[in-house]
């Protein structure tokens, strides 16, 4: 059984698989298909893969125009500019005609920790789930990258999902149901709840086992669908807790922890948010060392915990 595999080669694989049967999938590319695996769908479809160059804007254009058609159009870049570069058009010509268009945004948050601040997505979030009609996806492993996938392709309307770059830890339950929407408890627990999402989510299980030698027992759940967001699910896993704490590789601003806020706005259970502060990204010899440099690791997450648990 695997233990690590790649989103990025999963969700390229598993559009390969959609389109063997599915024959309206199309897949445009801004000249990255290197990197976000659209190449493997453009070696068994070539006709169905349009190479739109370093155009973005243009490219949500053609994919509105495609989907108009009957085509299920999947629109790739690196997440910065798929969702940065080319949003007057996904506002303009997808999400107010609603229309069926994907967008993956791929090497999403600090995981393209060679290039730096330029092309790092720490705000894309704050970007899509603004928009009406948008549905917003951020799988935490490869497993919920297929799933989310092939999900996608069955429910209509705009969608945008974000994938790491890296190599990520399997913690998806393959057997286990999904559907667009769903939070997944990931851990169980009775003093705080950690909503936590992509890559967090691993954090997060991790600090979940140094707080429980502590004595605090932290819930922790995926929430791989940040909109639209399921707030009756959101309040019954934080009912009963005496502390809320969000985890996402995303600025504070705009994002997970945001939707969470506004959703238990009515709650009298205190939050903190762990997250990107206010600045952008940076260029590393690694991920690991942004995720520590940014404090996005598992004790920063224990951290928070103990913080919320700390109000009086």
């Amino acid at each position: 059984m695997r233990t690590t595999d790649s989103l990025r080669t999963t969700y390229g694989e598993t559009l390969v698989e959609l389109g063997k049967d599915n024959k309206d999938i199309v897949l445009l590319e801004a000249d990255l298909g290197n990197s976000t695996m659209s190449k493997l769908f453009a070696a068994e479809y070539p006709d169905r893969y349009f190479q739109m160059g370093i155009a973005e804007q243009n490219m949500a254009s053609v994919s509105a125009g495609l989907s108009l058609t009957g085509k299920v159009p999947f629109m790739n870049s690196f997440a910065v500019f798929a969702s940065g570069r080319a949003y007057d058009q996904i506002r303009s010509s997808i999400t107010i005609a609603n229309l069926n268009v994907k967008i993956c945004g791929s090497s999403a948050g600090l995981s393209d920790y060679g290039d730096g601040k330029t092309h790092q997505s720490i705000d894309d979030i704050a970007l899509m789930q603004v928009l009406p009609h948008m549905t917003v996806l951020s799988p935490c492993d490869a497993v919920e990258t297929e799933k989310m996938v092939k999900a996608m392709v069955e429910q209509k309307g705009p969608m945008y999902i974000r994938i790491n770059r890296n190599d990520l830890p399997i913690v998806t339950n393959p057997d286990e149901e999904y559907h667009i929407g769903k939070m997944t408890q990931m851990v169980d627990g009775k003093d705080v709840v950690i909503f936590a999402t992509g890559v967090m989510v691993q954090q997060s299980m991790e600090a979940a086992k140094i707080l429980g030698k502590e004595g605090i027992s932290a819930r922790v759940v995926n929430v791989s669908t940040i909109k639209p967001l399921d707030t009756k699910a959101l309040e019954a896993y934080a009912e009963g807790m005496k502390g809320v704490v969000t985890a996402e590789e995303h600025n504070v601003i705009g994002g997970l922890g945001s939707a969470v806020c506004s959703a238990l706005s009515k709650k009298r259970v205190p939050i903190e948010i762990l997250g990107v502060g206010d600045r952008f990204g940076t260029s590393a010899e690694n991920y690991s060392i942004l995720l520590k440099h940014y404090g996005l690791e598992a004790e920063d997450v224990a951290k928070k915990v103990r913080s919320v648990l700390a109000y009086k």
